[in-house]
């Protein structure tokens, strides 16, 4: 190792500016703690109480998670790595490698774009000796066979030509798409060479068999990717392929994707002397594996794939470092390894750490990154900021681990680095070995043993690579963030709406389950992992709750704003500023971080618009599958996001226009398209009633903006719903049902509002009838007492007492009127005059009361108390009883008969009149 024996193999520097960042977050959470006692302080004790509270609960939660994502934002830090110090200090003592590549429907992941990934992980600049790559087909299909036995074949020409003219990257269908390919005399010459011999390798007499030079018209590639896209299309392989060739006998017991026997076929041996490519250098070995399926077995999704290539590599070529990619991450840096092994063998700190986890970036991001596929601000800011309190999660694809780590191997101090694994040995033919080896990749095989729990990736969730990062982490070990320069891996990101939103529904329902399951940081991790570490992975395992606080501040503000209730603090009002001063800061930080990570200003704004996508619609559905889950009523599944689009999709999408046909995800497109009207059709009817009422509205301006802001986003939306005739327009099955959904929920609280007022009206005039009633008892009281007593006087005394309580009464109903403002004053109008005419007509009939035997004034009375019979339970008067039977007397009296005509009804009680 000579005197560079203790220089380190990597740097590690921590960022600038943290100490000014750390007073502007001091500064936002001050302004978060106003907004919050703002709320608890103004709660209205009316209308919009609910609506308030809603809010308040809204505006707490996003504060809370706000912290929670400070952890990410704290103490980022950077590496690079000193590749030349590791060549100088080990040369090719190098560890082996083992690469995994999983796929799982060709449909879906076409068997051409799974070839371009093996063949660039094959063309690694890493001793070829020490390569292997595994390909695990959880579809079985006997097409990603052929297209992998044609990549072998092909592999003999492309490796030796990557490596003599050090191309990337090294995946074919990037390079031979490449429009500036510069060549130099000898390149040419290779490169006219590479693109020969189309069938040369399965005829040994074919006349370019021998060539060292010559020009075909068509080029090897071209060849190879038209015979399998031919076989792809036809959905079967040709009859003389299947007889030349024995691996395809496997498939003769097949039955169907989740019911087949394992299918183990190593179609170069690394071992074998006879392996090599056309330049007599070594070939990496490369094996295809289908592991066994049976419809009563669990077979455990990704994790159950991965498992299985753990046992099997084990016994083949049991290398110390195992790197996994999805079958779309084609390798873009042929040094990755180097990269990576930089960190583990490192001596100071390279028995640490476990793995070392790579970006998970994209070729096909669009300039304005149309569905902010990029995960820009994850990449280049939140998953440094986990590699300072420990190291970043485990994300599935573009990691590199430690062998005996994912076999559950514990953390201890006196570990150090054992590179030299034990080679295997073996007699056997490579017949024999693939039989023997089945057996590790049987349904059965896992019963009864560790694996799944303490042994390789963990069962049981969505995103099995989350909790076996954090359990591997648990066990004392770290994990490193590698984020070179040319990024390490490259894959192919959604093209359509719908497939954004399914890809994160699946990912925040897996994150979700992992809070609330045995493995959840929040209590697995405590005292494992640093606090940093548990809230950096609570920041993506919270993600499903923040669906809720989003519709909350997407609906209630709106529909308050239609109704003219405030909801925020006016412009000119004190607690005006934390408001203003939190949305400047929140969204002014956020475009920084994004400029920052080299995005674009429109491509900001098409961030904040998926982010508010996803909320509403993804988040919400993983909320609630997951919820449905703990409750027994649904179980986990997995669903893959489709790697290929129509010729049309493409071209939109490459025109930065969204994706909205298809019908899988239409509750999804329903959500959204409700919400996009809602928010439209408030804001019209706010801006009616400012026309027509000439009303400002002060108090409004927060609702007002937030409600214009909303509109802005879903642009797309109304485009799609309305302006747009292409494939990719909203479903118009969908643009009906939202409308009439927002259109009903608009106008329910208008339908609320008129039932509430017709009921005040109601309440008013009860109250009214409630004073008459106790008047007319008063008078009635007078008439049984002048008649018993034969007075010759009314006791007008009473009469007084009980008008001036009547009087009270009206007074106390003049201060609840002024209580209720204008609207009760407008309400109370018409039962107010017409209680004043009734006083009126009432004192005109009373005059001769006093004389106690004037039936003329009497039956008028009797005639209301006979009116107000129907409504005794809604008065106070405890003897209409009495007067019903006194009222029956009275009807035998014939001089009642003249009167009748002229007192029937002589004034209509506002009951009435409604």
């Amino acid at each position: 190792m000579g005197s560079e024996g203790h220089v380190p193999l990597f740097k590690t520097r921590r960022a600038k500016g943290r100490f000014l960042y750390r007073i502007f977050a001091a500064s936002m959470l001050m302004a978060i703690c106003l907004i919050w006692a703002y709320r608890v302080i103004h709660i209205p004790t009316k209308d919009g109480r609910w609506g308030w509270i809603g809010l308040f609960m809204a505006d707490l939660w996003f504060g809370l998670y706000w912290y929670v994502t400070q952890a990410s934002r704290w103490n980022p830090v950077y590496r690079s790595t000193f590749k030349n110090r590791l060549s100088q200090r080990y040369g090719k003592d190098l560890p082996a490698v083992d690469i995994f590549v999983c796929t799982a429907d060709p449909v879906i992941e076409p068997p051409m774009m799974v070839i371009n990934t093996v063949l660039s992980v094959m063309a690694y600049d890493y001793p070829q000796e020490k390569l292997s790559v595994y390909l695990s087909d959880d579809a079985g299909s006997d097409l990603t066979f052929y297209a992998l036995l044609e990549a072998s074949h092909f592999s003999k020409h492309w490796i030796p030509y990557c490596k003599k003219f050090r191309i990337e990257p090294r995946s074919p269908a990037v390079y031979f798409s490449s429009t500036s390919l510069l060549h130099g005399a000898d390149q040419d010459k290779d490169f006219e060479l590479i693109q020969v011999q189309s069938n040369c390798w399965r005829d040994s007499s074919c006349p370019h068999s021998g060539m060292t030079s010559g020009v075909m018209s068509d080029k090897l590639y071209e060849e190879m990717k038209n015979r399998i896209e031919t076989a792809t299309k036809l959905g079967r392989i040709p009859e003389e392929l299947r007889m030349e060739e024995k691996g395809f006998s496997q498939w003769d017991s097949f039955s169907s994707r989740h019911d087949h026997d394992t299918i183990l076929q190593i179609l170069i041996d690394g071992r074998n002397p006879k392996a090599m490519d056309v330049e007599g250098s070594k070939l990496p070995t490369l094996v295809y594996l289908a592991r066994e399926k049976r419809p009563e077995h669990p077979h455990n999704f990704k994790a159950g794939a991965m498992n299985a290539l753990i046992r099997v590599s084990s016994e083949i070529s049991n290398g110390a470092i195992i790197l996994n990619v999805d079958c779309d991450m084609y390798s873009n840096n042929s040094n990755s390894i180097q990269d990576a092994l930089c960190f583990f063998m490192d001596e100071e700190k390279g028995h640490e750490i476990a793995f070392v986890q790579c970006p998970q970036n994209f070729e096909n991001i669009t300039k304005n990154e149309l569905y902010s596929n990029s995960l820009r601000v994850i990449n280049e800011v939140e998953l440094h900021g986990l590699d300072g309190y420990g190291g970043p999660m485990y994300i599935g694809t573009g990691c590199f681990h430690r062998r005996d780590t994912l076999c559950g191997r514990k953390f201890s101090k006196e570990y150090r680095n054992q590179w030299k694994m034990e080679s295997i040995k073996t007699e056997e033919s490579m017949h024999e070995l693939q039989e023997r080896l089945k057996d590790l990749a049987s349904c059965r095989y896992e019963e009864n043993t560790q694996w799944g729990n303490e042994m390789g990736l963990k069962y049981g969730c969505p995103v099995e690579d989350i909790i076996t990062g954090l359990s591997i982490q648990c066990l004392g070990w770290k994990s490193v963030y590698l984020n070179p320069a040319r990024k390490a891996f490259l894959g192919v990101a959604p093209t359509t709406m719908g497939q954004t939103l399914v890809q994160h529904k699946r990912w925040s329902e897996g994150d979700l389950q992992i809070l609330l399951s045995k493995y959840s940081p929040a209590w697995y991790g405590l005292g494992r992992i640093s606090p940093g570490l548990i809230l950096g992975y609570c920041t993506y395992c919270l993600w499903p709750l923040n669906s809720l606080a989003t519709l909350s501040y997407c609906i209630v503000p709106s529909l308050y704003l239609l109704h003219g209730i405030p909801l925020f603090p006016q412009v000119s009002s004190p607690w005006f500023l934390p408001f203003a001063y939190a949305i400047l800061a929140k969204y002014s930080g956020s475009l920084a971080e994004f400029l920052w990570s080299g995005g674009t200003l429109l491509g900001w704004w098409n961030d904040q618009r998926i982010w508010f996508f996803k909320r509403t619609t993804s988040y919400l559905f993983a909320f609630l599958d997951t919820i449905l889950k703990l409750l027994g009523f649904s179980e986990t599944s997995f669903t893959l996001t489709a790697k290929v689009a129509d010729k049309d999709v493409s071209q939109r999408y490459e025109g930065e226009m969204m994706e909205f046909g298809g019908s899988s995800t239409s509750p999804m497109f329903t959500i959204l398209a409700t919400l996009a009207m809602l928010n439209l059709f408030c804001i019209v009817g706010w801006m009616k009633k400012v026309a027509m009422e000439m009303e400002g509205y002060k108090t409004m301006g927060l609702q007002i903006l937030l409600a214009g802001v909303l509109i802005l986003i879903n642009w797309p939306v109304y485009q799609a719903m309305f302006l747009r005739k292409d494939n990719g327009k909203m479903p118009c099955s969908i643009t009906v049902k939202s409308v009439l959904l927002a259109l009903a929920k608009a106008t329910t609280k208008s339908k609320l509002a008129s039932l509430n007022e017709k009921l005040d009206i109601l309440e008013h005039r009860l109250e009214l009838l409630e004073v008459q009633c106790n008047f007319l008892q008063a008078i009635y009281d007078e008439i049984i007492e002048s008649t018993k007593h034969k007075e010759s006087e009314p006791k007008l005394a009473l009469h007084i007492k009980n008008q001036e309580q009547s009087r009270r009464k009206i007074g106390a109903e003049e201060e609840w009127k002024n209580r209720n403002g204008r609207r009760a004053r407008k309400l109370a109008l018409v039962p107010i005059l017409e209680e004043e005419e009734w006083k009126k007509k009432s004192r005109k009939h009373y005059a001769n009361f006093g004389t106690g035997t004037n039936f003329g004034h009497i039956v008028p009375i009797l005639a209301i108390l006979a009116h107000y019979a129907n409504f005794g339970t809604f008065g106070t008067c405890a003897n209409f009883g009495t007067l019903c039977q006194f009222l029956a007397l009275l009807a035998l009296v014939p001089t009642l008969a003249r009167c009748h005509s002229c007192v029937r009804n002589p004034f209509s009680p506002p009951l009435l009149t409604l």
